[in-house]
């Protein structure tokens, strides 16, 4: 009954768990008092009838399963015109009652042993006795159940020649009565498997997109519509690049052939293109400083542009490419000094709309 309770609260409560219990994790283990009255019913080797008599139990809860108990009784069976006067019983014993579970309704078996004193027609003797039987108990409260058991008992006065022919005697035994436990009922219920959700530590909350800037363009994340902006590039106010200036792409003098260090800067940058894709088209602008006639320049810008276009092409880009060539006639410095000059040989990626 216990496990149907709890199977349904868990299908209630929590979900379709599996449920574990085990007879270990029963931490009842109170002591308790148990009196009690009896109805004695001998067999025929006392040549006696029924009788009623009462006793007390002092006990101790030890598991799920078991309790052991001490009890002492007194009984008496009337003979009513048979060969024997009057029988009194007076015993004890100690016994170990097995629950086969524990609920409101408990049943259980016991068995005990021990002695008891038959006082008959002015004679006694003192015999030994064993007990076996089976009964349940009830659950009003957790300090108050009722109980009730059958027992066998079998009592042997060893030679006291209580009875003419016997000292072996066999009677049915029927005991109600109630269990006080001392103390809270604590953990009565097996306890159960039952998953539980780790109880997170405490974390920092996350920090917000807003204040994110995950490419470092200078547009935070929650407005960059363009994740992985390659490092340098202008971009405009949705985080989308605008123009690249390749620093450091160089030239042998007065050609179009890259330098070594030019190849690896653009390796790089093939690289970022690759990674962070814009589907955008790209112009590969082409400049130069005012040494030779604009026509030569002109020229020269439009070889040089093409030769990083093609290496890009080259390097897996996937962008559309067009090489422009501007020679000397959009100078960002001042053509009179060698400073000026060298800013003014460059290379820029421009992307379209």
């Amino acid at each position: 009954m216990i496990k149907k309770h709890l199977l349904a609260l868990a299908v209630a409560g929590v979900g379709i768990i599996p449920l574990v219990a085990h007879a270990g994790d029963y931490k009842d283990d109170r002591w308790y008092v148990a009196p009690f009255g009896s109805y004695v019913k001998p067999g025929g080797d006392r040549d006696a009838k029924d009788g009623w008599g009462g006793g007390l139990g002092i006990g101790k809860v030890i598991n799920e399963h078991f309790n052991v108990e001490l009890r002492g009784f007194y009984q008496g069976l009337s003979t009513d015109g048979g060969r024997n006067g009057r029988w009194d019983l007076t015993g004890g014993t100690a016994e170990a009652q097995y629950f086969i579970y524990r609920d409101k309704f408990s049943p259980y078996t016991v068995l005990g042993l021990g002695a008891m004193n038959s006082s008959t027609n002015g004679d006694s003797g003192t015999g030994f006795i064993g007990e076996a039987g089976a009964g349940f108990t009830y659950e009003l409260c957790d300090n108050f159940l009722l109980r009730s058991d059958v027992r066998y008992r079998y009592n042997n006065n060893f030679n006291a020649k209580l009875q003419p022919g016997t000292d072996e005697f066999h009677d049915l035994v029927v005991n109600v009565g109630f269990v006080v436990p001392f103390g809270a009922k604590h953990n009565a219920a097996p306890k159960l498997d039952i998953p539980v959700a780790a109880t997170p530590a405490a974390v920092a909350p996350a920090p917000s997109c807003s204040t994110l800037d995950s490419d470092n363009d200078g547009v935070n994340d929650c407005d960059d519509a363009c994740a992985g902006t390659i490092a340098g590039a202008k971009v405009d106010v949705h985080g989308c690049p605008i123009s690249l200036q390749l620093k450091g792409v160089n030239f042998k003098v007065d050609s179009a052939v890259l330098t070594p260090s030019a190849k690896t800067i653009l390796d790089r940058v093939a690289q970022d293109l690759i990674n962070f894709p814009q589907k955008n088209d790209i112009e590969v602008h082409g400049h130069t400083s005012s040494e030779a006639s604009d026509a030569h320049n002109l020229k020269l810008s439009q070889r040089r542009s093409q030769s990083v276009a093609n290496y890009l092409k080259q390097k897996g880009v996937t962008n559309k490419l067009f090489a422009k060539g501007y020679g000397e006639k959009q100078p960002i410095a001042d053509n009179s000094t060698e400073q000026g000059r060298e800013l003014n040989r460059r290379v820029e990626l421009v992307w379209g709309n």
